[in-house]
């Protein structure tokens, strides 16, 4: 058997949250491994980034490179299907307002970047290489096998970062992975083109088309493409009969106002599916390794929080294993917290999406009030803003905080009436 690749650290899985990670740690002139199962460009979903996103793009120092893929982005609109009522949320509004748009790309263009920019700035990098068994050994190195085209291989380092994405290697083999029960939901997705564009006012935003079970996405990309998704409860999936394509399209002519854009569309990809969206993993690190990105944990990702979520887990599973190097006590102590921090995060934009399809949170949500800042906040949420201090946190428990007394009003029958109204009135987004 070849002689195992000793390294610092080795990354499974070249996706944002490994590539970034990897990219990091090799400017701590640490040696570093990252492997991918399959090779660049690949296609994947989750096209729409965040303006949270764009702290790290400068840190890695491909922010121009980014913007050179990408679709300007200032902003994300919803539409309901049961009243054709639209909102828009531009994130110059949010509290935090040092980046004020962001870009939808397409993720075969954005993970290789990430990808190639580890192996610039010093990462080894190898594709076609899939991870097959884990054996951590807290105190001395790992043992990885893998497999690749020429034959097995194996790795040895002293730190293990598992990117391996909604495989979740580790969670999985340690039987850590927790399906999310509460958001139990699948996915269907395809690109096309000729859809028609949102009015220029909306130009280069997400547009979510909400629906009675669930919900569409719609990410102008470049070249005139567009990706279109729909992520359902059971019910919209139970006693459905055909191929994923057909129950795609057939999920396309119900909803009115995503059909009307799509009269002259042209599919430009294979329809793809994903089950069980929503799920995190029960410990998200241990003495030798950490799990980050989609391999700890993954939200519906209706608000856009995939791949910014999978790039700040990078960025602090990089942290924590360049202490953890040194002092394994310390980075120890860093992974609780930075899993706990993660997991905190999943939870805030969480909240919103379980609630999503409840008609006194659309009432809320299609007629946005400022008082105490309570819209702001909301974009903030939107625009990635996900941790905590009491400048963010307090607009979002006042929204909380209403939503719950309308709830309770709304169940005693004292304000159904001003509720449906306001769901069938004219969205008006406050002035600043």
């Amino acid at each position: 058997m070849p002689t195992p690749i000793e390294c610092d650290v080795l990354v499974m899985g070249g996706g944002p949250a490994g590539s970034t990670a990897a990219a990091l740690l090799v400017t701590q002139r640490r040696t570093v491994v990252l492997v991918e199962k399959e090779a660049h460009p690949r296609f994947h979903i989750g096209e729409s980034l965040l303006p949270g996103n764009l702290r790290l793009f400068e840190t890695l120092g491909i922010l121009e490179d980014v913007r050179a893929i990408g679709v300007h982005k200032p902003g994300a609109e919803f539409v309901s299907d049961e009243t054709g009522q639209s909102i828009a949320f531009p994130f110059r509004f949010a509290l935090d307002a040092r980046y004020t748009h962001s870009w939808q790309v397409r993720r075969s263009a954005l993970d290789e970047l990430l990808f190639r920019n580890a192996a610039r700035l010093g990462a080894r990098t190898l594709e076609h290489t899939r991870v097959r068994s884990v054996s951590l050994n807290p105190g001395g190195r790992a043992t990885i096998m893998a497999d690749t085209p020429d034959g097995p291989i194996t790795f040895a380092p002293r730190y293990v970062l598992d990117a391996t994405g909604r495989d979740a290697l580790i969670a999985t083999t340690q039987q850590l992975k927790q399906s999310n029960k509460r958001n139990s939901t699948a996915a269907l997705y395809a690109h096309f083109t000729g859809l028609t564009p949102r009015a220029e006012d909306r130009h280069g935003y997400v547009t979510i088309h909400l629906t009675t079970d669930g919900w569409f996405w719609s990410i102008p990309l470049p070249d005139g493409v567009t990706s279109v998704g729909f992520v359902g409860n059971q019910s919209a999936f139970k006693g459905r009969r055909g191929t994923p394509a057909e129950l795609f399209h057939d999920r396309i002519r119900r909803s009115p106002t995503l059909s009307a854009r799509m009269t002259h569309a042209a599919p430009a990809s294979d329809v793809f599916s994903a089950a069980n969206y929503s799920y995190r993993a029960s410990a998200g690190f241990g003495r030798q390794h950490m799990l980050i990105g989609d391999a700890y944990g993954f939200v519906d990702p209706m608000f856009s929080t995939g791949v910014m979520m999978a790039m700040v887990g990078g960025e602090r599973g990089a942290a924590v294993a360049h202490v953890a190097l040194d002092d394994p006590a310390k980075g120890l102590v860093m992974a609780k917290h930075a899993s706990r921090d993660l997991g905190r995060a999943m939870d805030r934009i969480s909240w919103l999406i379980y609630r999503i399809n409840d008609p006194v949170l659309r009432q809320l949500f299609f007629n946005p009030k400022n008082m105490f800042r309570m819209r702001d906040g909301l974009i903030n949420l939107l625009a990635g803003n996900l941790g905590g201090g009491l400048r963010a946190e307090l607009p979002v428990y006042a929204f909380k905080g209403v939503y719950h007394i309308t709830k309770v009003l709304h169940r005693a029958g004292l304000v159904r009436e001003q509720a449906q109204a306001a769901l069938h009135a004219p969205s008006i987004l406050p002035a600043e």
